[in-house]
């Protein structure tokens, strides 16, 4: 979990990062082993209701009582005429701008199937505990320093509306709540919310945060908009990287931070985030990642642009296997990295 000692560099990295435009070539990898591509993705199926992993530290992993997710019942904007009063329509469904779905239904059952394991430090969601601090890090500083917050607070972000989509089992919500944020994390999988939910409520540190089981085109029909909003390895499971960039910073303030973190498409990715962590240390289901959806950074830069996101400062993150610990590397983006850039569009 992650560890609420950690402070607030004094300042992240100013520089602002230009990249040229760089079309987009696929290449295969000169790779001389022939690597498996499952046809689906393949796991135990978890039982119903859904059954967590049996606690031994209630610090460390979720809670094993089996749960139930309830089924979400949640009003959609301009979509269905009975969410509005008696004698009144919808006259904004007729000019809004439509955007377009980002949910890969593939992506989210490979997701939905170990949806259970969030909480498990040795689980598949290993390497994202490990990751924590760094990336939590690293976007505690770049708001402490462009909202003028006192980083020297143990509530920093207070006052601070943040939203992270694709939030999973709340790894990031929950840090970041307990530095003040007021935090919303939605999910496309029912699972993932029913997880997040459940550990979230048992330390009130953390029972604030706000689960929406939906997508970020539906909080965008709903006209939501939030100081911060987060898509951390998430982007590259989406349909629609473009689209799913413009829906971010419509969610977005006028002003406001996007984070987006995410895979390099380069040679070391393919290497170290496929070959050696699905298929030969096994940290990963094989199958969870494909290479050829992984963006370069000129390719992201590119897509929150368009978005009219400034890019503000595109780092890495490196994984040192001696000291298994994360860092980052505004040099090296070859594998990880993460970006941040201020919405110029919209309203306040």
């Amino acid at each position: 979990m992650m560890q609420d000692s950690q402070m607030c560099s004094s300042s992240s990295s100013s520089s602002s990062s230009t990249f040229r435009e760089q079309s987009r070539e696929e290449f295969r990898p000169p790779i001389p082993v022939e690597i498996p591509k499952p046809q689906d993705f393949e796991t135990t199926p978890l039982a119903s209701p859904m059954e967590l992993p049996q606690i031994k530290d209630p610090e460390q992993t979720c809670t094993a009582t089996p749960i139930e997710v309830p089924p979400i019942e949640r009003e959609t904007f301009g979509n269905n005429a009975s969410t509005l009063p008696s004698g009144q329509t919808d006259a904004a469904s007729a000019t809004r701008i439509t955007y377009k779905s980002s949910i890969d239904e593939k992506e989210t059952a490979k997701f939905a199937a170990i949806a259970a394991t969030w909480w498990d430090h040795k689980g598949p969601y290993k390497p994202l505990h490990i990751m924590n601090p760094t990336r939590v890090s690293f976007i505690r500083s770049a708001l402490c320093k462009y909202f003028r917050k006192d980083a020297n607070t143990s509530r920093p972000l207070n006052g601070l509306q943040i939203l992270d989509v694709g939030c999973g089992g709340g790894l990031v919500c929950e840090p970041l709540a307990r530095m003040g944020g007021q935090v919303t994390g939605v999910d496309a999988v029912e699972k993932n919310i029913g997880v997040a939910s459940i550990h979230a409520a048992r330390d009130p540190a953390t029972s604030s945060i706000k689960y929406i089981c939906s997508t970020a085109e539906q909080l965008v029909q709903e006209k939501q908009k939030f100081d911060v909003v987060l898509a951390l390895e998430i982007i590259e499971h989406v349909a629609n990287p473009e689209e799913f960039c413009k829906s971010l910073a419509a969610l977005a303030k006028k002003d406001g931070l996007v984070f987006v973190s995410t895979l390099n498409r380069s040679l070391p990715s393919f290497g170290l985030a496929i070959v050696a962590a699905e298929y030969i240390l096994g940290w990963l289901p094989q199958g969870t990642h494909e290479w050829s959806k992984f963006l370069t950074p000129q390719e992201l830069s590119v897509h929150m642009e368009k978005a009219s996101i400034s890019v503000e400062e595109v780092t890495g993150m490196v994984y040192n296997p001696l000291t298994q610990k994360w860092s980052l590397s505004p040099r090296n983006t070859s594998v990880n990295y993460i970006a941040y850039g201020v919405n110029r569009s919209g309203s306040v």
